[in-house]
């Protein structure tokens, strides 16, 4: 039975979109789901979110980096996934432990073994059911993502700083996360994000609806 979903993809897949288009499908048929999101779900990642993701040009150490992210991770488990997993509902999150492992392990090149047991600790062992990774080149991803913060730049929206990232980078963590879909094929399902944003969302309820929920 699927109680835990997440959504996973490099920068200006469109993930985020996809996330509350199948809330909406959820929601319709009945089904108690709540949405949630790495980093910055709770109070206390709020803060840590702002430190990763809006921090200007000074630079953070990827050890910094990492145990931020964990430790949003933590909270994260212990004050929303964790609960509404034992409370029945329907857990949507954008972006989970794969991410440290696309970002941090193939990005930045930490340890995988390390940081699969970092994750493990972080996240109590709780794992996702089901896993949609949205893939397309990164070009398209990051010319997505230059065109939504030329859109929002009158309300003062900044950059984060992966999208500030050499194109290389964004490579390795695009091909890093093939290689997790690939490892584990029944957790995980491709979606090619260079389609319709329709075109996914119909393709997302199919494979939800397909499964015990």
């Amino acid at each position: 039975m699927i109680r835990f979903i997440t959504f996973e993809g490099g920068d200006g897949t469109g993930k985020t979109t996809q996330l509350k288009a199948l809330e909406s499908h959820l929601t319709a048929r009945g089904k108690s789901c709540i949405v949630t999101r790495e980093p910055g779900a709770t109070s206390l990642g709020k803060l840590i979110r702002q430190i990763l993701l809006e921090v200007r040009e000074q630079t953070i150490a990827s050890p910094t980096e990492l145990f931020l992210y964990l430790a949003d991770r933590a909270q994260h488990i212990r004050e929303i996934v964790g609960p509404a997993i034992e409370q029945g509902k329907i857990v949507l999150c954008d972006r989970y432990t794969d991410s440290t492992l696309a970002y941090q392990g193939y990005g930045r090149g930490i340890d995988h073994g390390l940081l699969r047991r970092l994750n493990d600790m972080a996240s109590q062992g709780i794992r996702p059911d089901l896993t949609f990774l949205f893939d397309c080149p990164v070009e398209l991803g990051l010319s997505r993502t230059a065109q939504r913060q030329f859109q929002t730049a009158a309300g003062g929206k900044r950059e984060d700083r992966f999208e500030r990232e050499k194109i290389e980078f964004h490579e390795r963590v695009r091909a890093g996360f093939l290689a997790l879909a690939r490892a584990e094929p029944d957790r995980f399902w491709v979606i090619d994000a260079s389609r319709s944003v329709q075109e996914i969302s119909e393709e997302i309820k199919t494979v939800v609806d397909r499964r015990p929920t």
